[in-house]
């Protein structure tokens, strides 16, 4: 199977491109320069590649790491919360129903108030926090899993294929990647979506672009509801 040659990057952080030319810019996922302009508003443009479908803020309208976590800073995501922990069950439920007990996973981008380490002792299960900016634990990068989650992360990721490598190198045979991330409709729609005014979301995916990492990494698309999907890696 072809893999991606890129080397892994976990975060947006390095390897940024300032492209100040559309025309020569090349899709971030499957590095394809079939792009075109999908839509722009009074802040940035976003690019659209016709091979993988991904929508892209290319890179000259990325945040630096230090406003990027500036405005991380500003979410108010208490584990406790209940409002919160019924947002992340709609992933977590289908998940953890799947896992046997002592089943271990990775909770990939967890943010500065974890809640799915909580949630899964409910369910017997272990899982580690893992995130660029607070809770920085390469080494969990290098063990493997029976689940990763990655809850409102992806679309934050200026280089998913790599990332996407990396993360398939952490999957046990059959175990599931589960991502939850509001997924792009149409173009009409796009120009209309609060989901995009978030400066840190800079990668927008539709099921189109799911089916073509599915087919990319040999993984099976298991579309679980309007914002999740779970990906299950083969035996």
């Amino acid at each position: 199977m072809k893999r991606w040659s890129f080397k892994f990057r976990t975060h947006n952080l390095e390897q940024r491109d300032i492209l100040p030319d559309n025309s020569n810019y090349h899709c971030p996922l499957c590095q394809s320069v079939d792009t075109s302009l999908f839509a722009r508003d009074k802040k940035r443009d976003y690019q659209r590649c016709e091979t993988c479908k991904l929508v892209s803020v290319p890179g000259e309208f990325h945040l630096n790491a230090s406003q990027e976590k500036a405005e991380y800073d500003k979410h108010q995501n208490d584990p406790q919360d209940k409002g919160y922990q019924g947002f992340l069950a709609r992933t977590t439920q289908p998940l953890f129903s799947r896992m046997n007990a002592q089943s271990d996973g990775l909770d990939f981008g967890c943010g500065p108030g974890p809640a799915i380490s909580d949630m899964a002792k409910e369910y017997e299960l272990k899982v580690s926090n893992y995130d660029l900016y607070y809770f920085n634990n390469p080494e969990l990068l290098k063990l493997k899993y029976d689940f990763v989650t990655m809850t409102e992360v992806i679309e934050h990721i200026a280089r998913p294929a790599p990332l996407l490598e990396q993360l398939d190198s952490l999957l046990r045979p059959c175990a599931i990647l589960a991502i939850m991330t509001k997924r792009v409709l149409d173009e009409e729609a796009f120009k209309r979506w609060h989901y995009k005014n978030d400066p840190t979301h800079i990668s927008f995916y539709s099921i189109e672009t799911f089916e073509w990492i599915a087919e990319k990494l040999n993984w099976q698309l298991e579309v679980i509801e309007q914002d999740v999907v779970f990906f299950h890696k083969s035996q």
